[in-house]
């Protein structure tokens, strides 16, 4: 087992580049993960881990067990050195490097007749793509697409704010042209939330095929959701305001959804 118990280790200097820079995610094609939750996410979501570091003073080196196997690396690290690398204030004393997958849609399948999708286009805020994952996840919809992503989706504001459900979901990414298209091929019904030309977003069927779409609050949808939709839908507000967390306005609809399957289907 390797023990790095300096702050200027190459090793270190490179997982510091991966935790704050994109491109090195991109250029690399790994990422950083930190917590035992998460990292038990990534392996289940069949993710691979090139590297384990952990830190004796925060984690017992029987905890690692549970992540072995025959080709991983194990490295400890100085509490020290282990602190400086962390992401998180309250740490738990591991993380790893794992590779990148990609989130081609060519890789996305549907093992059901009528699957539920969530569709968020050009969403910029880690916090909204996570809560949004995590409703995802909570919900055990079959798909997440992105459109127009402005993140990197293994940014660790997203990993630490879907609590790991970045590694749960089938995820795939792309123009709204593309993942359009994707969903009209397989007939695939699309309910656009958005004020223009809609109803309540409750006097909809969505037993059937569907697929979820929201936007940014800021600026809404961009136009061919709006006029590819096989309804455009929009959540009645009681208040001053027009307009809610795009994140709550996805866990409203997706539940909707949900609840009209009855939570089994």
């Amino acid at each position: 087992m390797k023990v790095i118990n300096s702050l200027h280790n190459p090793t270190i200097k490179n997982l510091l580049k991966l935790q704050e820079k994109s491109r090195e995610r991109k250029k690399q094609e790994a990422f950083i993960v930190e917590g035992k939750r998460e990292i038990s996410l990534v392996l289940k979501g069949g993710y691979e881990v090139a590297e384990l570091f952990y830190t004796p003073s925060l984690c017992n080196e029987n905890e690692l067990n549970q992540y072995q196997s025959e080709n991983l690396i194990i490295t400890q690290l100085a509490k020290e050195v282990y602190q400086k690398v962390a992401y998180r204030e309250s740490t738990e004393g591991v993380l790893a490097l794992v590779k990148t997958k990609s989130f081609e849609l060519n890789n996305i399948s549907f093992n059901k007749q009528n699957p539920l999708i969530l569709v968020m286009e050009g969403i910029e805020k880690p916090g909204n793509i996570g809560a949004m994952l995590r409703t995802a996840d909570a919900a055990k919809i079959d798909a997440v697409f992105i459109a127009n992503p402005k993140t990197d989706l293994f940014n660790p504001n997203i990993i630490r704010s879907s609590i790991g459900c970045i590694f749960t979901n089938q995820i795939g990414v792309g123009s709204s042209e593309e993942i359009c298209r994707f969903l009209l091929a397989k007939n695939i019904h699309i309910y656009s939330a958005t004020l223009q030309n809609a109803n309540p977003y409750h006097l909809n069927d969505y037993t059937k095929p569907s697929a979820m779409v929201v936007g940014t609050e800021a600026t809404g949808l961009t136009d061919i959701w709006r006029k590819k939709a096989t309804q455009n839908i929009y959540i009645p507000m009681q208040g001053a305001i027009d307009s809610m967390n795009v994140s709550v306005a996805a866990a409203i609809l997706t539940f909707e959804a949900k609840r009209q399957r009855n939570f089994i289907l």
